[in-house]
């Protein structure tokens, strides 16, 4: 809800993906050996949701788009400095540094996702959109590339939990409550 110190950064587009994101990504990640079925299904919908992120991030409300947070390295760089200087610059969207974590996140996971793709397409029932160019790959190759999957995936949850420590330390520094703002919408006009 709207008061008049507060100000809407986040559409519901965007607070929809991240929470479903966050979902479907520890649910491949759990599943991975015990529920193939759905850490098969939670893959396809992270890759969807990547998908989506990438589309909106050029033709979505402005705190969504790459324009608005992807910042020079120069610029990133002066923002971490003054970061662990404890005072960095208060964003309504996200800072450079969350810039370069989206970015990260989305670079990652279009590995994690593509790389799972294909082993599913390698596998003794292959299957997914790359089953027919996998076809006869070989053991060898299949191990291989669940390796680099494997590889992906837990990047990936390195930079979710590098993530989340910047959302901590950034919502103290700025007195915020940022978890509250990706589920609301609304962050304070001026601190």
């Amino acid at each position: 809800m709207q008061s008049i110190d507060t100000v809407k950064v986040w559409d519901p587009l965007v607070r929809v993906f991240h929470w479903t994101l966050v979902i479907a990504f520890f649910t491949a990640y759990f599943t991975e050996e015990e529920l193939g079925w759905l850490h098969t299904k939670a893959g396809y919908v992270v890759a969807a949701l990547v998908a989506f992120r990438l589309v909106w991030g050029v033709i979505g409300t402005r705190h969504a788009r790459f324009a608005d947070f992807v910042r020079r390295p120069a610029d990133v760089i002066v923002y971490l400095k003054d970061l662990v200087k404890l005072r960095a610059k208060r964003y309504l969207g996200h800072n450079p540094a969350g810039g370069v974590m989206v970015l990260a996140l989305l670079i990652a996971l279009v590995f994690t996702t593509f790389t799972g793709m294909l082993v599913y397409g390698a596998g003794e029932h292959a299957a997914g959109p790359f089953a027919q160019m996998m076809a006869g790959s070989g053991k060898a190759t299949a191990h291989a590339i669940k390796e680099v999957h494997e590889f992906f995936a837990n990047l990936t949850l390195a930079l979710v939990l590098f993530h989340v420590g910047g959302v901590i330390v950034s919502s103290l520094l700025h007195r915020e409550n940022l978890p509250r703002a990706m589920v609301t919408g609304y962050k304070a006009k001026d601190l």
